[in-house]
């Protein structure tokens, strides 16, 4: 007897933009080229939360190969019952080459030829009423903006 398994469903929980500064670029090392894009602030909207991204944290990139970025942000959002909620984001994106230089250097590529996934942590004080992300994986999807990137993120139930 043949079992097919039940994929988990996903429920929308926020959209966080965030904002950032110009990038540091570091160099071409032995992990392949590294940056890193200075958190500068943005906003949280959704079903679940609602608020504002504060101006700490980055967004460390590697790009290993020319269709490749590794990218690894830590930021704080602040809701507007004034709980605050750490991310630590885990992200891949991949597209042709000349897509992803553009986007490197600011300019908009239509997010349809972008393969970008993560696996955003969240967590919370866990005495308050977020306490449930920090018992929850998250997926999401992402968008490269000129100024910042887009995130849509969904619980995994």
């Amino acid at each position: 007897m043949e079992i097919t398994p039940t994929p988990p469903s996903l429920d929308f929980v926020a959209t966080i933009e965030v904002a950032v500064s110009e990038t540091i670029t570091i160099g071409n090392t032995a992990q392949g080229v590294r940056r890193v894009a200075p958190i500068r602030g943005g906003s949280v909207s959704g079903p679940q939360m609602r608020g504002r991204v504060l101006d700490a944290g980055a967004d460390f990139q590697r790009y290993p190969s020319a269709d490749l970025a590794l990218l690894d942000a830590n930021y704080v959002l602040e809701l507007v019952d004034g709980h605050r909620i750490l991310v630590e984001n885990r992200a891949v994106r991949t597209a042709d080459p000349a897509d992803l230089e553009r986007m490197m250097s600011g300019e908009h590529v239509d997010p349809s030829r972008v393969y970008f996934r993560c696996v955003p942590a969240l967590s919370a004080d866990d005495s308050g009423p977020y306490a449930w992300l920090n018992r929850t994986l998250f997926l999401g999807t992402g968008e490269r903006l000129v100024r910042g990137v887009r995130i849509d993120v969904f619980r995994v139930r």
